[in-house]
């Protein structure tokens, strides 16, 4: 799993200039409506307070792409064992715990998360149904 998600990191690398995605500036507007869109449903999952680590963000024009690690605040790892996750059996035993991708869309009000996944073990945004409407920030997993 680790393999695959860090190979698909390396081929975000190379093709931003040739999709026409963009990764928006730390402290910009829109890397902060991202990443506030996706913490209700993290701190669900982990408890409050969660902040992210930013492995690879993607916005073009209405549709996001990112993928995160969550921690705590100061860069303290979770204790995944006391989270609300873990006791309702959210996490699978062999997963990447706090790592989590989301797609998004932006709306009148700002950006809304449209699916969140913490702790996947295999690629699950490389569907058709996510191409159809996100191709544009992840066209290489897209046939």
């Amino acid at each position: 799993m680790a393999r695959a998600l860090a190979a698909v990191v390396l081929v975000w690398a190379g093709t931003a200039a040739a999709q026409g995605w963009y990764e928006p500036e730390r402290g910009s507007a829109d890397r902060r409506g991202i990443m506030n869109a996706m913490r209700p449903q993290a701190e669900v999952i982990f408890g409050p307070p969660v902040e992210f680590v930013v492995g690879g963000l993607r916005v073009a024009g209405d549709v996001a792409f990112a993928m995160v690690s969550a921690q705590r605040p100061g860069g303290t790892a979770i204790d995944i064992a006391a989270t609300p996750g873990w006791q309702s059996g959210y996490f699978l035993p062999d997963a990447d715990w706090t790592g989590g991708q989301a797609f998004f869309r932006r709306t009148a009000t700002g950006w809304v998360a449209t699916e969140v996944v913490f702790g996947a073990t295999d690629v699950w945004w490389a569907e058709p149904m996510y191409c159809a409407q996100f191709r544009p920030v992840i066209a290489e997993v897209c046939p």
